[in-house]
């Protein structure tokens, strides 16, 4: 193999990953990012799930339909606020487009291969590396209030075991009987349930690694660094674009479309949970669209989805659905000590990520576009571009 310098933009869980697989490879690498530490941003303080049972694409005509229903209501789970911004209004007719031309089931059967080898790529990583980032392998449990969403769940069955998921229909009492903290769940009318999908601190796991690669793969690290493109392509072999939402500009740059838009999540952290009011197992509210984990004494809940273009303010009446949600399923659990966060998710309108060669420069590749499936898919297509260079 011909050796390389290569830069890499960007030290979240999407370039860290591709950091390791080409140190692994032979090549001298270079991590420029533009916050003090790794994974600062999008991959601080997201979900923690590790969820292939959380594979499907957005592209339907349902989720359409509750995008424009929920327009006006302030705590929806998906929140779409209307700009005058060109991009915008573009990334959301491409994403009609792709759900009129029914991609749905080709491309949550692709997400779904590719999380799957994600996660024996992770096996490998920390087996290897030796990180510790709070992972448990509890895993995930998605609960259901109402008839309509459980239905879709029974829908959804067929498509995971045709490959190769585990999604096994429980009822309250079978879901209560894996983890008793469940009992406080109200109204609950059935479930379903994935054992192998895990949790993770993705910030811990990506601070570890960087830690890794720095000192026995002799990766050299620049932080607070903008990342000429033009000087790293003047000084490297080639340039890998990890940078989320920010890869967009990059690209720009070189004369590149991205089809790429930043869709908002959030998350709070409860501290210093008594670990016996701790669900055991991770849980997907598949109406509320709200997920969590257990990370040491940390709850970690998370959701919602907001088009709102590049924008990081942390909106209360965002965050309230989440403290509310708590309050409603876990009452026992003292949100007093909480920490709030929110990240511009890089989401493509067909729901895919991104891993190619530029068509202007030859020696510029991608790897983005992950959307809410950063942590899920990350080794798989740092492991892709990793092989195409």
């Amino acid at each position: 193999m011909n050796k390389k310098h290569v830069a890499v933009i960007g030290a979240g869980i999407a370039g860290i990953t591709t950091a390791y697989y080409l140190a692994k490879a032979g090549h001298k690498v270079s991590i420029f990012e533009q916050e003090p530490h790794p994974a600062m941003r999008t991959s601080f303080a997201n979900g923690g799930q590790v969820s292939v049972s959380n594979s499907e694409v957005w592209t339907t005509w349902s989720n359409v339909k509750k995008g424009i229903k929920w327009m006006l209501t302030q705590d929806a789970p998906l929140l779409i606020r209307p700009r005058l911004d060109f991009k915008q209004w573009s990334w959301m007719s491409k994403f009609l487009y792709n759900t009129m031309t029914n991609q749905y089931k080709t491309n949550t059967e692709k997400t779904i291969a590719m999380g799957l080898e994600s996660r024996k790529l992770y096996d490998e990583i920390c087996t290897q590396e030796k990180l510790e980032f709070d992972r448990s392998d509890c895993g995930i449990l998605h609960f259901y209030k109402d008839e309509k969403y459980f239905d879709s769940a029974k829908v959804a069955k067929e498509l995971y075991n045709n490959n190769n998921v585990e999604w096994d229909i429980l009822t309250p009492q079978q879901a209560i009987s894996l983890d008793p903290s469940l009992k406080n769940i109200k109204d609950m009318i059935g479930a379903a349930w994935t054992p192998s999908d895990w949790t993770g601190d993705i910030h811990k796991f990506c601070y570890q690694l960087a830690n890794v690669l720095e000192k026995k793969y002799r990766v050299k690290f620049y932080y607070n660094d903008e990342a000429d493109i033009e000087y790293l392509l003047e000084h490297s072999d080639c340039v890998v674009i990890c940078a989320g939402v920010g890869s967009v500009d990059i690209a720009e740059s070189l004369g590149d479309k991205l089809p790429i838009y930043p869709v908002k999540g959030y998350s709070i952290t409860i501290n210093n949970v008594d670990s016996s009011l701790l669900p055991k197992v991770s849980l997907l509210d598949d109406k509320a669209k709200i997920v969590t984990s257990s990370l040491g004494n940390r709850f970690r809940v998370a959701g919602t989805a907001e088009l709102a273009g590049e924008n990081y303010d942390i909106r209360r009446d965002r965050i309230e659905p989440l403290l509310k949600w708590v309050h409603t399923n876990f009452p026992r659990i003292n949100t007093h000590d909480y920490t709030q966060w929110a990240c511009l998710r890089p989401m493509t309108p067909n729901m895919m990520p991104i891993t190619k060669q530029s068509d202007k420069c030859k020696n510029v590749f991608y790897n983005t576009g992950h959307g809410h499936l950063g942590w899920t898919l990350a080794p798989y297509t740092a492991k892709l571009i990793s092989e195409q260079i």
